[in-house]
């Protein structure tokens, strides 16, 4: 039996032209981003990130468990690919510049003394405006195996993608420490006896929105 957290076992995902549509609109020439797939198709390409997408990287085993925690009890991902031995999780623009601070003001960043939570600095990269990431080919025919392909592929104009917030629940859910009582937020505005403010994980519905599923994928 293969280990649930490693995703070797997933097969490639196939982009289609909407999804490829989606992520050629990260760059400011998405014709030649489509140029370049038609030149290469069997090869990665590099998009930038802040426009149409922020990034985050985390090795397998650590995506597959935050993959785990937002479909096990959350809303689900958006794309997610793997390249290289990291698990790319396309999430909102803007959620490279908040998300560090979120796990900071959580005590889970990089300000912790223990350096196995370094996850402000090197667990979970973040990649947003001004960084550009390595995408896998469109088609899984052409995609490397063991290298660089899609888990979830894009196949929307305009995917639904997670936002700081939800990432930062689903990983501390997933790295809770042993006694820790963790509770769900509430929407909006404090929560709890403590009179703490809660993060809300929840967003206004949007019914055209895509949600990828997964679960067929575990």
């Amino acid at each position: 039996m293969s280990n649930p957290a490693d995703p070797a076992d997933c097969p490639a995902a196939h982009v289609t032209l909407a999804g490829a549509d989606w992520l050629a609109s990260a760059s400011c020439f998405p014709r030649s981003v489509h140029a370049l797939w038609a030149l290469r198709p069997t090869a990665p390409s590099v998009l930038p990130c802040g426009t149409a997408f922020d990034v985050v990287s985390a090795s397998q085993v650590d995506g597959r468990r935050l993959l785990d925690r937002l479909w096990s009890t959350g809303p689900g991902s958006g794309p997610v690919a793997v390249h290289q031995g990291r698990m790319l999780l396309f999430c909102a623009p803007g959620t490279a510049g908040r998300l560090p601070a979120l796990l900071d003001w959580e005590e889970w960043g990089s300000r912790r003394a223990d350096p196995r939570r370094e996850t402000g600095g090197r667990r979970l990269l973040c990649h947003g405006a001004g960084d550009t990431v390595t995408v896998p080919p469109l088609s899984p025919a052409a995609a490397s195996a063991s290298l660089s392909r899609w888990l979830v592929a894009p196949d929307v104009r305009h995917p639904w993608l997670p936002g700081p917030e939800m990432l930062l629940w689903a990983y501390v859910r997933a790295y809770v420490r042993p006694g820790r009582e963790v509770r769900r937020p509430r929407p909006g505005g404090p929560g709890g006896p403590s009179g703490r403010s809660q993060v809300s994980i929840f967003f206004p519905q949007d019914r055209g929105a895509k949600v990828y599923d997964v679960s067929r994928r575990r």
